[in-house]
């Protein structure tokens, strides 16, 4: 049993893997299709025989690469990044979403815990913190830099 990689059409790696997942093959036990992965999904099987077979079911599967790969190789697909990871107290940050969305900010503080970012908003009469999640920011200059 190893995992290999099935390389597909760009784009419709989610699609792919919902195919190959809803499919009753017995020598498939899982497949992963990361969003960071572009063009490949990766599926853990007893062999190649089972995804070969499917290839002409599937419309966006093209081909899979030669050799297999351990679990140690995919392992890093598996567990999530803190949306928080890599900003720094003082950067400046542009909200993305929820009400202040387009307001650029400075970050006062950071919780990694919960995932959230507390900033200070620039254009702000009286300045406030604002509480927001990570993933509705994005850094636009780093102090790190």
């Amino acid at each position: 049993m190893g995992i290999f990689a099935v390389k597909t059409t760009a784009r419709q790696e989610r699609t792919v893997a919902d195919m190959i997942a809803t499919k009753e093959e017995d020598e498939i036990h899982a497949v992963l299709s990361p969003d960071s992965l572009t063009s490949y999904v990766m599926v853990e099987a007893d062999g190649t025989a089972a995804l070969e077979r499917l290839f002409d079911e599937i419309p966006h599967a093209r081909s899979i690469v030669p050799g297999k790969s351990g679990i140690a190789e995919v392992e890093h697909f598996l567990s999530p990044t803190p949306d928080v990871e890599g900003i720094a107290e003082g950067d400046i940050i542009e909200l993305i979403a929820g009400p202040f969305q387009g307001e650029k900010a400075r970050v006062q503080r950071i919780d990694e815990g919960k995932d959230q970012v507390t900033v200070e908003l620039y254009e702000a009469t009286v300045p406030i913190p604002v509480t927001v999640r990570g993933d509705q920011i994005r850094v636009l200059d780093s102090e790190e830099r």
